[in-house]
């Protein structure tokens, strides 16, 4: 995460407090909750805060320990809520607002995240103030404004390990790892032990093509800490080194640390039956297999149905959870397959998958879709090579052939950027005014295959390239999955970055070129996605370097042009 803990701070301000509450069974029941906090018994403090709230409801001690109690307890929510209870009656003990503001990051709300902690960078400028507002600028994408606030803190404190760190995952952010590397090195210089500046460093290594240095960063890192959630970090971080190094069965191995009940922002599949072990026999058996997290996770990992059906063999029976909108693509796909509808939501900071309304008894084993990767896919040469995975609609894609007949050119299903773009994720995606030179290209009719909010970049098209890129009529490109695909399929190209639409296109055997930026894990050191075998990849040689990669993009397509007979 990188911001800085207060809540011991703000509960050493209430060891002595208390004593200013002439009620003596209120006092009692604060002093029994203080004391239950510092024994760790959480539920207890949280009833005997409770209590005394119900003698005196603008009791700010009160609001505090339940609100520490509510945290500890797993509860971040309801834990921000009494915080701020307590920071209004008590606001002087800018120690909460911190507190208020971590736990706020902690669940992504980076915006009041930001405001609480300006609150205490303005009255108490500091190391731990200007780091926490540092990290949440960062993940505001408010870089300039975050380099601001690090660089008095930084001539304040020279120091100071925490702050050159955090300057370091500023440019990383930024797409500058280069400049980062030299951050977190003088991090490391001030403090040899710094577990996030080792494990940062080998990340920004990794961007720069030195993924055997990236993966001694990340052992090393790895060896300086015992905490589990640490630990899990790096776990995965790990597998994307291996992946990248080409070392595919290594990379499954360490990517199980994605469902590592430790790891902050993990998946939890919640499912009362045992999850297969990916070493026993499942002849026979009945398997469940849970979709992943996102939806393109769920598509590309689809590949490892054929092996699971082998090895269930004829008397077996497997059944597919994954979302709604996917499951008549997956239907399709395999008929004699099960396919049921999962249910996902977000619990704090973790995404959680269920089943509902159905019972779970019915099912011998578990797994979720990416974990059987590990047994059959230790090698590139185990991936195989199939025209498609999933199958779109063959009426629905000979309507919209029909339809895009009466566009002129080469017919170019555009996307260009995912809808979380949270954090370090921006990195990732070229902004829509470097594609440019590809939408001049002549000879071609671009339709849009961008879903959400991009009205903006289809008029800036228009105003800053002189193109107007087709809107296919009658289409919700976020949900109506079906006509995404056969929209996809009925294109001479599908171009883009990895996101939802791409990962359709591709699944479903729709040709695709895809923009992909350095050490992307899924290409495992080759130039393409190896779960789409069909796919053509065109990799940007560093981060933030995009104009290249457009160039050889543009080239490309104005040979294609030249190739296709009109």
């Amino acid at each position: 995460m990188g911001t800085s803990r207060s809540s011991t701070a703000a509960l050493a301000g209430q060891t002595e407090s208390p004593s200013d509450i002439s009620d003596g069974a209120l006092q009692d029941l604060i002093q029994g909750a203080l004391a239950a906090v510092k024994a760790e018994s959480y539920q207890t403090a949280a009833e005997l805060a409770i209590k005394a709230l119900n003698i005196d409801e603008r009791n700010g001690h009160a609001w505090y320990l339940l609100g520490l109690a509510r945290e500890k307890i797993g509860d971040p929510k309801s834990a921000i809520a009494a915080y701020e209870a307590a920071l209004t009656l008590m606001p002087a003990q800018l120690d909460i607002a911190t507190d208020i503001g971590r736990l706020n990051f902690q669940l992504g709300q980076m915006a009041p995240a930001a405001s609480f902690f300006v609150r205490v960078h303005a009255a108490h400028p500091g190391v731990g103030s200007a780091n926490n507002l540092a990290c949440a600028l960062r993940e505001l994408h408010e870089f300039d404004e975050a380099i601001e606030i690090l660089r008095p803190a930084i001539q304040a404190h020279p120091g100071s390990a925490l702050l050159w760190n955090t300057l370091g995952t500023v440019l990383d952010h930024r797409g500058d790892p280069a400049g980062a590397l030299t951050f977190f090195e003088e991090a490391l210089r001030l403090d040899p032990g710094h577990v996030k500046a080792r494990c940062n460093l080998g990340g920004a290594r990794l961007a720069l093509g030195d993924a055997a240095g990236s993966l001694a960063d990340c052992d090393a890192a790895m060896a300086l800490t015992t905490s589990p959630a640490e630990l899990a970090f790096m776990r995965l971080a790990r597998s994307t080194i291996l992946f990248c190094q080409g070392r595919v069965g290594e990379g499954w191995d360490d990517y199980e640390a994605r469902i590592d009940p430790y790891l902050a922002d993990g998946t939890q599949f919640l499912l009362d039956r045992p999850p297969w072990d990916l070493t026993s026999d499942i002849t026979g058996k009945s398997l469940l297999l849970f979709g992943e997290q996102g939806l393109g996770d769920s598509v590309s990992f689809a590949g490892i149905v054929p092996d699971l059906l082998h090895e269930l063999g004829p008397d077996g029976r497997l059944t597919i959870a994954v979302e709604p909108r996917l499951i008549t693509l997956f239907q399709r796909a395999f008929p004699s397959t099960a396919i049921v509808a999962l249910s996902g939501f977000k619990h704090n900071s973790r995404f959680v998958r269920t089943l509902p309304n159905i019972d779970p008894s019915t099912f011998d084993l578990w797994t979720p879709m990416a974990s059987p990767h590990r047994r059959y896919r230790r090698a590139l040469a185990d991936y195989p090579n199939p025209p498609r995975i999933l199958v779109a609609d063959p009426d629905r894609v000979a309507h919209w052939r029909d339809v895009l007949a009466a566009l002129p050119g080469l017919k170019v299903g555009l996307a260009w950027k995912s809808l979380n773009l949270d954090g370090v994720r921006s990195k990732y995606f070229p902004t829509f005014e470097t594609i440019g030179p590809v939408l001049q290209t002549p000879g071609v009719t671009f339709v849009n295959l961008q879903y959400g909010d991009c009205d903006a970049e289809l008029e800036a098209a228009h105003d800053l390239f002189g193109v107007d890129i087709w809107r296919p009529p009658g289409i919700d490109l976020k949900d109506d999955l079906e006509e995404v695909a056969a929209l996809s399929c009925a294109m001479d190209v599908v171009l883009g970055p990895a996101n939802a639409t791409t990962s359709i296109a591709a699944s479903c055997g729709a040709p695709l070129w895809m923009i992909i930026p350095p050490a992307a894990w899924p290409c495992h050191g080759t130039d393409r996605y190896v779960c789409y075998p069909r796919s053509r990849g065109f990799v940007a040689a560093g981060y933030g370097q995009w104009d290249e990669v457009i160039y050889r993009v543009a080239t490309a397509l104005t040979e294609e042009v030249k190739l296709t007979p009109r």
